[in-house]
């Protein structure tokens, strides 16, 4: 028999591929999502698989029957996104949090909190281990994205502590691949897209700063093994590949594989971007057994096919 199992922000990037994962292993799905950043081209594949419910984790939940697990993704994750209603993003990590734990207190659920790298603000410990507190600006403009989801970690700990909530927090990296929103704002979308359509590539700063691309089939991998700890396993847990690259050696390798050898334009920085970002994933390897398949190049090639895909298909359209 499989779980029942809630997945807010389902309709997302990340939602989709995790809900493709619970359905292939006999789950049962119920997926929330208010559309803001998500998409229902995302999860029309399994709409008839799945009860699909819109709505803002906000405001309080439907009555939505009775749930073994719960995955919390519902939060927009890229600045583009986060930064046009910063109050409603800090609402979603902490109002759309204790929503959710009261559901899961009442009910006795596991819930799993999506959480992020950008706890760690712009490191001043280079790579990230889970025991660094991080270096946040509490009130710059990233600040609603970095400060809610510190703050829904807050909520999530307390509620363990005081009501025995089983609790289960990744700290995800960079994640790429198909189903990422062309618009998002994401490096690795912007240049795909930009060199598909023979656009430089737009590079902020002096491109030295660092990321670490983890595909998408490989954090899943996390988020399943995660959850399936023992109770007392509550995190949080780094899930990201520590493999580093700088903008430049990213547009270079994006160029590489679609064939398109674009120039390079650049902006300044945006403010409080992190200048480094690597994770340290030993406690990801030592308690949950996992690490990192699909290296850049792989995973670039298979993420250029998907946008391929669907800028063909838009331009049928058009």
């Amino acid at each position: 028999m499989g779980k029942r199992i809630l997945v807010t922000g389902g309709a997302g990037f990340l939602g989709s591929h995790l809900i493709d994962r619970l359905l292939a292993r006999g789950d049962t799905v119920v997926c929330i999502d208010n559309l803001q950043t998500g998409s229902l081209q995302n999860i029309e594949h399994v709409r008839d698989q799945i009860t699909f419910v819109e709505h803002d984790i906000i405001m309080p939940l439907p009555e939505l029957g009775k749930f073994d697990e719960i995955f919390n993704l519902a939060c927009p994750a890229s600045p583009i996104h986060y930064q046009a209603d910063p109050v409603h993003t800090f609402k979603t990590s902490v109002l759309g949090m204790l929503n959710l734990l009261e559901l899961a207190r009442t009910q006795k659920a596991k819930i799993f909190q999506a959480s992020t790298s950008e706890v760690y603000g712009d490191p001043s410990i280079h790579p990230q281990p889970e025991v660094y507190w991080g270096n946040v600006n509490p009130i710059g403009i990233r600040s609603c994205y970095d400060e809610g989801k510190r703050g829904a970690e807050t909520l999530l700990f307390d509620y363990a502590r005081m009501y025995g909530v089983v609790i289960k927090v990744v700290r995800i990296f960079n994640t790429y691949g198909p189903r990422m929103d062309a618009q998002d704002g994401r490096v690795i979308s912007n240049f795909i897209v930009q060199s598909l359509q023979s656009q430089p590539l737009t590079v902020y700063g002096n491109g030295e700063q660092t990321r670490s691309f983890c595909y998408v089939d490989d954090l899943i991998e996390g988020f399943l093994k995660m959850m399936d700890t023992p109770d007392h396993i509550q995190g949080p847990i780094n899930l990201g590949n520590p493999n580093e690259f700088t903008m430049l050696e990213l547009a270079e390798k994006v160029n590489l594989w679609t064939g398109n050898h674009v120039p390079l334009t650049f902006n300044s920085l945006p403010k409080d971007d992190p200048k480094q970002r690597q994770p340290v994933i030993s406690e990801a390897q030592h308690v949950l057994n996992w690490h990192p398949k699909v290296m850049l190049d792989e995973g670039l090639q298979r993420t250029i096919a998907y946008f391929k895909e669907r800028l063909a298909v838009k331009s049928e359209r058009s």
